[in-house]
């Protein structure tokens, strides 16, 4: 009976292991992430920014998300790629979101067939490399117990007289953010909430520099009070620039609110609200015990008027994910499938 036992335990673990691999062979990388495939407005950098720290290999899947009727999608060759000719494209996708399997290693070219956006920018080149393979998993054998060993309890250490304090961190470096990173300061095609969840896991602090990406004459920045953000009222702004890219040294601590004062911008999702803290040197950890707090304190009372989510909060979820890839019905069915082969192994070992 413990022999069987033994045997069930080891193909359980067989069968885990397996399920495992399967249900992460493959990444889905959405193109451009929350910028989406458009005319991005820092031109052809964006993408080759996005694509340069990523690892593509056979079997990942490419989201390429773009409303239907605005965009498509082209497979080319290297030549048509350079020369932004749609005449002999491999693979046109018309429906957005749409969705491309890396099927074999190399390069691979896109680009959107309508006139004049290659031009602007609505380019991805991307390396894949062979699907990266794993070792068939290993049955684990416990070690052998260690024999007790006689434990002689060392002398504490005698506290030294006059023992020096820690030193302070040192103040942290100013830190350049570029608002939006390949996004860049635009029209967000997924409302105010783009540039809420890009500042919110951010810390602000005196000194640090936003850099706004923008075309001139098609943007601006506009930096506002709480009311004039929270109407999208750009009438009259604490300061105001015009020429791309504007960079921003935050020099006071607490509240900073940006739109595009360009009509209708912010209304669209164009604004982004920060927090700035004041000082930027880090607090060295205590040598004595914290007190505790007097339960008498009164926490201190927030105000009515709220705004959208600032760095040092979470914003709340809802945020629009891609639809799954079409890829990952096949991993789903064939998971499905080694485990029903594995059950029916089980139930014809004990019959």
């Amino acid at each position: 009976m413990g022999r069987r036992f033994n045997v069930i335990i080891f193909l359980s673990a067989i069968a885990i292991a397996a399920m495992l691999q399967s249900s992460s062979a493959q990444t889905v990388h959405v193109v451009g992430d929350a910028l989406g495939w458009l005319m991005p407005p820092g031109g052809a950098a964006a993408y080759t920014t996005w694509a340069a720290n990523k690892t593509f290999r056979v079997g990942d899947i490419l989201v390429f998300n773009f409303a239907t009727g605005s965009h498509d999608v082209a497979k080319v060759s290297r030549a048509d790629y350079n020369a932004c000719s749609s005449r002999n494209p491999i693979l046109v996708l018309s429906n957005g979101p749409a969705n491309v399997t890396l099927n074999e290693t190399g390069d691979h070219y896109f680009f959107c067939n309508f006139p004049g956006h290659c031009n602007q920018g609505q380019k991805l080149a991307i390396n894949v490399t062979a699907a990266a393979s794993s070792p068939a998993p290993q049955p684990a054998t416990p070690p052998p117990a260690p024999s007790p060993q006689p434990s002689t309890p060392s002398p504490a250490p005698a506290p030294q007289a006059g023992s020096p304090s820690p030193t302070p961190a040192p103040a942290r470096s100013p830190v350049t953010y570029t608002v939006g990173d390949t996004l860049g300061w635009t029209v967000p095609t997924g409302g105010a909430s783009v540039y809420e969840t890009w500042a919110k896991n951010k810390t602000f602090f005196a000194g640090d520099i936003l850099v706004f990406n923008y075309v001139t004459g098609a943007h601006d920045v506009a930096e506002v009070t709480r009311q004039a953000y929270q109407s999208c009222n750009g009438s009259n702004p604490l300061s105001n620039f015009t020429t791309g890219p504007t960079r921003i040294t935050l020099r006071n601590s607490g509240e900073h609110f940006y739109i595009c004062a360009f009509p209708g911008h912010c209304s669209a999702g164009q604004k982004l609200a920060i927090n700035v803290t004041g000082s930027s040197t880090a607090t060295p950890p205590s040598s004595s015990p914290s007190p505790t707090p007097s339960p008498s304190a009164t926490p201190p009372s927030s105000s009515p008027d709220t705004l959208p989510p600032f760095p040092s909060s979470p914003s709340p979820s809802g945020e629009a994910t891609p639809p799954p890839p079409a890829g990952n019905s096949a991993t789903t069915l064939g998971v499905a499938g080694f485990a029903t082969t594995f059950l029916a192994l089980l139930v014809a070992f004990f019959m």
